[in-house]
């Protein structure tokens, strides 16, 4: 059985790759400068639509970080996005208006990139609103951490999701382009999470934080996954199974020590919940191109009309990552 269960896996690998291939068709090459691209640069990854106001601030926090080059593929933006990534010289930018949806919520169109442009290459793969954050990270660049996961044999680093949010209505401070997110929103979940391991990826399996409590207070399995793995040193047989929630081969998504031990591991600090997500919600509701039919985003509209407060007298105020790893959610495992 162990067989065939290899086996299946290995042929739904590539599928995704043969996948990403087909999709990739119908993406246009805007600018493309991965002729700059050289060996041994970490290079980011990230599918967008209408998110100019956030795009100043992700670039220049994984630019200070060590990122030396950004893969973008713009799924039809009208904001102005795609012509500001354009005008910047260590970005590479596609687009599309096909189907984010169809296109496995664009995992396709990454896959195809990693494919690409990947191979042997340090890769983070996050959303404009996911800010990686790692033991070390207020003195220590991301090629520090990388140079010691080589040096551990280790090709995939985990983070989970952790949801940001204000003190207050979310619509109470407004949030200004270029502005560091979390000036505002400051306050997080430390505790409420669900964890569960997946049998047929070996992954971990995270839910809970605020968005479980609000939004599917009654049924939390319905909540969003929370783990991720967003940086692989990647190789052209890879490919994303999930989202960056899991990957094949499967061996990849072993991120946790099964023997009572830790790995290193991160958070990504989600900047969802600013006054702009309301609006946002509501576009993305109308366009029902994610997953379950939109049923994340039906919940999200729903809870919005109320201008909700996620601040609770448990909720705790970022610090740094060393509050991070005291509260359990992420790790230096025994990097020192």
């Amino acid at each position: 059985m162990k067989a065939i269960k290899r086996y299946g896996l290995r042929l739904e690998r590539k599928r995704f790759l043969v996948r990403g291939w087909r999709k990739s068709r119908a993406v246009e090459e805007i600018a493309n400068r991965t002729d700059a691209i050289r060996d041994g640069d970490i290079l980011a990854f990230c599918t967008l639509r209408n998110e100019k106001i956030r795009l100043k601030y992700f670039l220049d926090y994984y630019r200070d970080r060590g990122v030396d080059h950004f893969l973008f593929v713009d799924n039809d933006s009208g904001d102005g996005s795609r012509e500001y990534l354009t005008e910047q010289p260590d970005c590479s930018v596609w687009w599309t208006d096909t189907s984010y949806k169809r296109a496995r919520f664009g995992m396709d169109w990454i896959n195809r990139l990693l494919r690409l442009y990947g191979h042997k290459h340090w890769c983070l793969t996050v959303d404009p609103d996911e800010f990686l954050v790692y033991p070390f990270s207020d003195t220590r660049p991301i090629p520090a951490l990388t140079d010691w996961l080589d040096a551990s044999s280790i090709k995939s680093f985990g983070a989970m999701l952790l949801d940001m949010y204000p003190k207050g209505s979310i619509t109470e401070q407004p949030y200004r382009d270029g502005q560091n997110p979390f000036e505002i929103a400051c306050w997080f979940d430390a505790g409420n999470y669900a964890i569960n391991r997946n049998w047929e990826y070996g992954n971990l399996w995270i839910q809970g934080g605020p968005r479980a409590r609000a939004f599917f207070p009654d049924n939390p399995a319905r909540a969003p996954a929370l783990n991720k793995i967003p940086l692989v040193r990647w190789q052209k047989h890879y490919a994303y199974a999930s989202s960056t929630h899991m990957l094949l081969p499967r061996g990849l998504n072993l991120i946790y020590d099964e023997w009572g031990g830790e790995k290193a591991s991160g958070v990504l600090l989600h900047a969802k919940f600013l006054d702009t997500f309301t609006t946002k919600a509501a576009e993305e509701l109308e366009r029902r191109q994610h997953y379950a039919a939109s049923a994340e985003y039906r919940a999200y509209a729903d809870v919005l009309r109320e201008n909700p407060d996620f601040w609770t007298k448990w909720s705790e105020k970022y610090i740094n990552w060393r509050q991070l790893e005291i509260l359990g959610l992420m790790s230096k495992g025994n990097w020192a």
